[in-house]
C-alpha cells in the first residue's frame, strides 16, 4: 500500500490531479472520496469525470440528491455517488454500485455505507489550518 500526500492550491490543482487520476483509472475499479463538508469531494471527482469522458464542460451535478449519476465515457461506464444523504446503510445494495464489474465507481462519503469491496484509490480531503487550498493523501 502505497500513501501520496498532495497539497492542492486551488481549483486548477484539483482538476490537474483529476486528469492523473482519471489516467489511472480502469474498469472495474473503485474510488473513495473522503472528507468533511466542503473539501472539494464533488470537485475532484468532477475533475475525474470530465477527464475520462475527454469533456472539459461536461455538466457534472453533485449526486447528493439522486444518489448516483450515471456516465458513458471512451474507457468504461462511470458510476458517481454521493452516499451523504443515505439513510441506511444496507441500501447500499438498491443503488446497484456493483451491478456492472466494468464500471469505474466514485463514490463520496463512503464511510457511510459498508462497500464490502476494496478500492483500488482512497482520497483523503482536507483543509489545511491556514483556510488555503486542500490537503490531500491518496492510498493505492
Amino acid at each position: 500500500m502505497g500513501i501520496e500526500r498532495l497539497f492542492l492550491a486551488d481549483e486548477a490543482a484539483t482538476a490537474a490531479l483529476g486528469s492523473r487520476l482519471a489516467a489511472s483509472l480502469k474498469p472495474g475499479d473503485l474510488v473513495l472520496l473522503e472528507g468533511g463538508l466542503g473539501v472539494g469531494k464533488t470537485t475532484l471527482a468532477r475533475a475525474i469525470i470530465r477527464s475520462l469522458c475527454d469533456d472539459p464542460t461536461l455538466d457534472v451535478p453533485s449526486p447528493s440528491f439522486a444518489l448516483v449519476q450515471p456516465y458513458d465515457s471512451p474507457r468504461a461506464p462511470l458510476l458517481h455517488a454521493d452516499l451523504y444523504r443515505l439513510r441506511d446503510a444496507e441500501g447500499i445494495e438498491e443503488l446497484g454500485l456493483f451491478d456492472r464489474p466494468d464500471a469505474i465507481v466514485i463514490v463520496e462519503w463512503p464511510e457511510r455505507a459498508d462497500l464490502r469491496m476494496p478500492a483500488t484509490l482512497r482520497i483523503l480531503l482536507g483543509i489545511p489550518p491556514d483556510h488555503r487550498g486542500r490537503s490531500v493523501e491518496i492510498v493505492r
